[in-house]
């Protein structure tokens, strides 16, 4: 499984409306509307990174209204409960 980031500048004052048509590409997992830099942060879950070559460019960069796109890959996700019990067995 491959989790990405997709940082988005939109145009305007169109980050919802854009933001509503990104939700509906399949993997897109959330959508946050963000301060900052860009306007947008996608989450996206796919299961190989040939998915990720296609989606980014294809899909999320080609609705219209999106200006420019930068993504970062997780390596690894921290859970509460995960990071709670590392600390309980004196880990840190």
């Amino acid at each position: 499984m491959v989790t990405a980031f997709v940082m988005i500048k939109t145009i305007g004052r169109r980050a919802s409306e854009i933001a509503q048509k990104i939700v509906e590409i399949e993997h897109v997992a959330e959508v946050y509307s963000v301060t900052g830099n860009y306007d947008l942060i996608v989450v996206l879950h796919l299961p190989s990174y040939e998915q990720l070559a296609e989606v980014v460019p294809d899909q999320i960069a080609m609705v219209d209204g999106v200006t420019e796109t930068e993504t970062t890959l997780a390596f690894r996700a921290f859970t509460r409960r995960e990071l709670d019990s590392a600390f309980d067995i004196g880990l840190s």
